[in-house]
């Protein structure tokens, strides 16, 4: 018995598909080969530099991996791991900046310029924390994860460590002041929720992590009035007393006149308006004692450039966002020659 003419070309039409199927995965596409490079180390240099100097990062660092690729012993070798560190920064790929560095330091831990590296693996951790749409806000950067802020912390202090005559040694120090300042105000954040859930020993435990790691920082204020609020709670009035006795000696309004912690005058919570708007709205800037900043350090930004997360408006770059160095260590050497 024949099919019906419709299932025949039915069937002819999968077993053409099968069939093209099959062929097709048999003969998968050819991997592009490698055909080594295409041009001399001092031309793919000579275009690195070119690009740089137009600010075509993207084109900088196809001609820069390519001697890092095909001249890894070259006489620009190391320059060019430099030039690609620097390149990767503008691009604003962190996290390539730190694994350069590392390598960088790994293989080249005596080179002259060695201290670019460490120096600038410190800032692009620091920047990592800073990514995403919040960095254009007023909302507190220390209220998120600020694990980034930590290792750069430490990159920097390893840094001055090593370099301490390096011409970055001064930008390294200002950051780790900012960095403390974010770290200790992390802290306090936790001491916070801690007081409102009245878990008092975890509490007064951060907060003497401040005093103790960071002692410099406008937290100490309130970290004293934390512990001494803590310990009150605790039934420990005895060393409750002691700090009370250290606040009225360096900060009178932090106590009441029945002698009691005045906790309030020592926060400075943002508001909820200013929590639901992710910092757009509703912060105002006070300081530690609660009275409101001169006018230069308050926000400078306006409304329009916050709603528009920093597109449109000025922009306010007092979170010392910058480049490594206002130009390629290229350039650098370039003018002292």
């Amino acid at each position: 018995m024949s099919l019906p003419r419709y299932k025949v070309t039915i069937l002819a039409l999968s077993l053409g598909l099968a069939a093209t199927f099959v062929g097709c995965s048999s003969n998968p596409k050819k991997d592009v080969v490698d055909k080594g490079p295409q041009s001399s180390e001092q031309s793919y240099y000579d275009k690195a530099k070119k690009a740089l100097d137009r600010r075509q990062y993207s084109d900088a660092a196809k001609s820069l991996e390519a001697i890092d690729t095909y001249f890894p012993t070259g006489q620009y070798s190391q320059q060019a791991q430099l030039d690609l560190l620097y390149t990767k920064f503008m691009q604003k790929d962190y996290e390539a900046t730190v694994t350069l560095a590392d390598r960088f330091i790994r293989l080249n831990p005596q080179h002259e310029n060695v201290d670019y590296a460490y120096y600038v693996r410190g800032v692009a951790n620091m920047e990592q924390n800073y990514e995403g749409l919040l960095r254009y806000t007023s909302l507190q950067q220390a209220h998120r994860d600020v694990s980034y802020l930590k290792v750069a912390y430490q990159n920097f202090v390893d840094f001055i460590r090593r370099f301490p005559s390096s011409q970055y040694a001064v930008d390294a120090a200002q950051r780790m002041k900012f960095i403390g300042q974010e770290l200790a105000e992390s802290e306090m954040n936790a001491a916070r929720f801690n007081v409102k859930r009245k878990a008092w020993l975890a509490a007064v435990e951060r907060s003497q992590w401040v005093v103790e790691h960071y002692p410099q920082t406008p937290q100490i204020p309130e970290a004293l009035a934390t512990m001494a609020y803590g310990y009150q709670k605790l039934g420990d009035k005895a060393t409750a007393q002691q700090y009370i006795d250290v606040l009225k000696l360096n900060y009178p309004n932090m106590v009441k006149a029945n002698g009691d912690v005045n906790l309030r005058a020592a926060r400075r919570d943002g508001s909820w308006i200013n929590k639901a708007t992710l910092g757009i709205f509703g912060r105002q800037a006070v300081s530690q004692t609660g009275s409101e900043q001169p006018a230069q350090e308050k926000e400078k930004s306006g409304v329009l450039n916050r709603l528009s997360f920093g597109l449109l408006g000025n922009k306010d770059d007092s979170k010392l966002e910058s480049a490594p160095a206002n130009e390629s260590l290229y350039d650098q050497q370039r003018n002292q020659q």
